[in-house]
Parts: structure tokens; sequence; C-alpha cells
């Protein structure tokens, strides 16, 4: 594989997520919080991605959540920037707000700081939906270990990443 700024892993399933995308003819676009871009970088790292990845959103304060994705305050305010609820909306917002087939939404506590006893560090949703879907997206809690050592905020990015992109798999 080519030189790559972002781990093999990343790539490797990057290359995955635009290969089978450009096959099926499927644009995606990403709302990220907690990862930063990364997704949408890891898509750009691939030659071809163009053809695949239609935009991504980096809504890292709430103020961007609601701005940019359309979320709404009383989501934010109920159940918190790390909710299934707040993914989907964030999601629903990427999907409506561009010409996407599909759109994920990542939003957590990557720490070091910011965890509580029920959203540790290490907590992140997940989010997907599928412009030619019915019903309510799909949505995803994950608990990532790792986030309590020196490399821990990056070991919780990376993994966030790699379950981001695995949702964008067609």
């Amino acid at each position: 594989m080519p030189l790559s700024l972002l781990p093999d892993d990343v790539a490797a399933l990057a290359a995955r997520v635009v290969s089978e995308n450009t096959a099926s003819s499927r644009k995606v676009a990403v709302a990220e919080s907690c990862t930063g871009g990364l997704v949408a970088a890891a898509l750009t790292e691939i030659a071809g991605s163009s053809a695949v990845l239609d935009r991504g959103f980096v809504t890292y304060s709430n103020e961007a959540k609601m701005e940019m994705l359309g979320v709404a305050s009383d989501i934010i305010e109920t159940f918190g920037a790390v909710s299934i609820a707040c993914a989907w909306a964030m999601a629903k917002g990427a999907l409506e707000r561009s010409g996407a087939d599909v759109a994920v939404a990542i939003s957590g506590v990557a720490g070091p700081g910011g965890g509580t006893s029920l959203k540790p560090v290490g907590t992140v949703v997940f989010a997907r939906v599928v412009r030619t879907a019915a019903g309510e997206p799909e949505g995803e809690l994950k608990f990532f270990e790792g986030g309590e050592g020196p490399d821990g905020r990056a070991e919780i990015r990376r993994q966030a990443t790699l379950c981001a992109l695995e949702l964008l798999l067609p």
C-alpha cells in the first residue's frame, strides 16, 4: 500500500469503502465530532475518493451541530451531544445538506477528560442514514477501551474512525 498519513488498518478500510461505494455508484457524507475529520481524511487518502465522498462536516461544538446540521437544541439539552439521538440528528442533517446516498455521524468522549459516570471516556455514538431507506436511522453506542493511557485519545479516535468507515460500506 502506498504511503498514508494514517494507520495501515484505517487506510486499508478506507480503500475498501472507496472501491465498494464506487462499484455501487454510491456517494457518502460524514458528520464528525470526536474524530475531527479523520473519517473524511481517511477517505481522501485514497485515489478516486472524489467519486465517493460528497462532503464532510466537522461539528465539534454543540453550536456547530445546531448551525451546520440542524440538530435541535432540545436534543443536546435533553440527551447530550454524545447520544444516539444527537448522532441521528447529525446524520439526518448531513444527508439533507448533501447530495450523498448515505451519511454517517460520530460523536463521543475521546478524553482524557470530559467523561462522566454515565458516559466515560471511550463512549462513542454512531448513526447511519440511507436516503432510500424508510423508518428510523440506525444508531449504536460503543465503548472503546484504552482511553486511560497516554495514547488513549488517539486510540479511541482510531477505533471510532474504523467503526465509522465500516458503517460506510455498502
